[in-house]
């Protein structure tokens, strides 16, 4: 994709960390091979040594500038991880956190029935974690730079099986508000795709999601799914200087779905 010529260079001599890379499905995937069409210098973070042999090979083909291991549920780690992004990038111009976990048990049954220790682990990774990275990215952010977050339908709309993932992607969209508030002073932007279904590895805990993917074909104005291209392509425009007075907003990129009544 380094060469397509549907890609203009809009991120030319920009740099960019990409949080959530697990593997060629995911949609932090999609939003990095786009950005590197567009010219940007890529970081990435992994967790653990079995994620960096799964997503190194992609990686490498962006010439990915640094590869850092960071775990969003211990601080320590953070500050470790953005030290080395300090170091080997200098600064950034964006942020793309795709960030989100519920225990499979947390996402069957009833949502009353989610234990606490599954609720707080669910709103740590998944909505916590911006916060944190927002926060520990802000010095080294260069004027005009941009954050994303992704979420989903399910933040305002009661899903089949999504259960306390929808109460995490609803907080997430709050904190991109209040967010863009916090940083909008420092002329940062913070923004929130919103995507349809999709065939990634956090979706397949999802029961269901074939009927899922099935209905919203069936049902979106655009009569089909969308892909991680799509939402790379989103994100290329978030991320860029095309979107420098965008902020504090929810993207739908769902072929239309979410516009639909029945």
């Amino acid at each position: 994709m380094a060469n397509d010529p549907a890609t203009p260079e809009l991120l030319a001599g920009k740099k960019g960390l990409i949080v959530g890379v697990a593997n060629e499905r995911s949609i932090a995937w999609g939003i990095a091979q786009r950005a590197h069409a567009a010219g940007a210098e890529l970081a990435y973070t992994y967790q653990g040594e079995a994620l960096l042999k799964r997503v190194q090979p992609l990686t490498d083909s962006t010439d990915a500038k640094a590869m850092v291991e960071m775990d969003v549920t211990n601080e320590a780690s953070v500050d470790a991880a953005f030290s080395e992004i300090a170091d080997k990038m200098g600064s950034l111009d964006f942020l793309v956190h795709s960030v989100a976990y519920a225990d499979r048990d947390a996402l069957k049954g009833r949502t009353v029935d989610t234990s606490r220790e599954g609720f707080l682990m669910t709103m740590e990774i998944s909505v916590y974690s911006l916060l944190l990275l927002a926060r520990k990215a802000e010095p080294l952010m260069n004027p005009g730079g941009s954050i994303i977050a992704m979420t989903y339908l399910g933040s305002v709309k009661s899903m089949p099986s999504y259960n306390v993932m929808g109460i995490a992607k609803a907080a997430l969209e709050s904190s991109v508000r209040y967010l863009a508030r916090d940083m909008g002073e420092k002329g940062i932007r913070v923004n929130a795709i919103s995507a349809g279904p999709i065939k990634t590895l956090a979706a397949s805990g999802v029961s269901g999601l074939r009927s899922m993917l099935a209905d919203n074909a069936e049902r979106a104005p655009l009569k089909r799914n969308v892909d991680i291209d799509d939402v790379g392509r989103t994100g290329l425009y978030l991320v860029s200087d095309l979107s420098t007075a965008v902020t504090g907003e929810v993207h739908y990129v769902d072929a239309g779905f979410a516009s639909t009544a029945f």
